[in-house]
């Protein structure tokens, strides 16, 4: 079992990723001359629209969005046993795909 502060890096590391995401998100709407969408769920949703995502991922962009939204503003309502089921079968790996590709 984890501690408390080590539930608070895995937290922490997801939030940063998902963040990192989003960030890359409006920068690709932004490369394609694109309105910049106010919230990340509008911004992956136009990434949708414009063809740089597939708009069956949709689903799961908006997952992690929830996801992040619960740890910055409800971190005593995480079910910890849910977040590291989730990472041990790397469900989170298409937000590292997402980022390394290249932003063209």
């Amino acid at each position: 079992a984890l501690t408390s502060l080590e539930q608070s890096g895995v937290l922490h590391a997801l939030q940063v990723l998902i963040e990192n995401a989003i960030g890359k998100g409006k920068q690709l709407l932004k490369a394609q001359n694109q309105p910049l969408a106010i919230s990340a769920y509008d911004t992956f949703k136009a990434l949708c629209e414009t063809g740089v995502l597939d708009p069956n991922e949709l689903a799961m962009w908006n997952a992690v969005i929830g996801l992040r939204n619960r740890i910055v503003h409800d971190c005593m309502k995480i079910d910890m046993a849910q977040v590291l089921a989730l990472i041990a079968a790397e469900r989170h790996g298409f937000v590292v795909q997402f980022l390394l590709r290249p932003v063209s």
